[in-house]
């Protein structure tokens, strides 16, 4: 009987330490999403800064050939909130076609109101491209005015005094509109042309 009793009393210890410590994780849940909904974050701000392009030509039968570098600047607007760039990649696109190998940047930790900025360079050997594509730049050099997309995406966390939150998804789209007839914004830099943009980005934040 007095084994019983001991069982019995023991299920209703386990209760209550699995009850405190399920209502423990509950207030710290709650306590995490009213600082995260007070807080409310806002997502970074990409601007492309410029662009030169070394080399961007098409040979038979469609290869697209090309090499440049890139300057893009990211800004944490928040006052209160971290940004962790856990992984980003970058790639460049022609008329919806990507035509470089995407470049890795490097881990990043941006603090409150920080701005970083990464020059990766892009390249793209020989990509067979779409055949319509030939005709299309061959229009656009004669029309004088090229737009290229830059993309990048990646995972980023948020931290908030030593609390990070899970990864994030990141996408950005960074239009870069290269005309040949402007002289104002380009410069030549030894064999390679830099074009001038200051070109805000598109960005999307999502869940993973």
């Amino acid at each position: 009987m007095s084994k019983d009793c001991g069982e019995h009393d023991d299920k209703k210890a386990a209760k209550r330490v699995l009850g405190a410590v399920l209502g423990l994780l509950i207030v710290i849940a709650i306590v995490v999403f009213i600082v995260w909904a007070v807080l409310r974050p806002s997502k970074p701000r990409f601007i492309l800064q410029d662009v030169t392009i070394y080399g961007f030509n098409v040979t038979a039968p469609n290869f697209l050939t090309s090499n440049m570098q890139v300057t893009l600047a990211s800004r944490n607007p928040n006052d209160k909130i971290g940004i962790y760039y856990q992984k980003l990649d970058i790639f460049a696109t022609y008329r919806n076609q990507q035509i470089t190998l995407p470049t890795l940047l490097p881990r990043t930790y941006q603090g409150h109101q920080d701005v970083t900025i990464w020059s990766p360079f892009l390249y793209g050997n020989a990509v067979p491209v779409a055949p319509f594509l030939e005709a299309g730049l061959s229009q656009d050099m004669n029309a004088g005015l090229m737009l290229l997309d830059f993309h990048v995406f990646g995972q980023l966390k948020w931290k908030v005094g030593t609390w990070m939150s899970g990864r994030y998804q990141i996408n950005a789209n960074c239009p870069a509109y290269i005309s040949f007839s402007d002289r104002i914004k380009v410069a030549q830099v030894g064999p390679a042309m830099k074009y001038q943009l200051v070109q805000r980005c598109a960005v999307e934040i999502s869940v993973t």
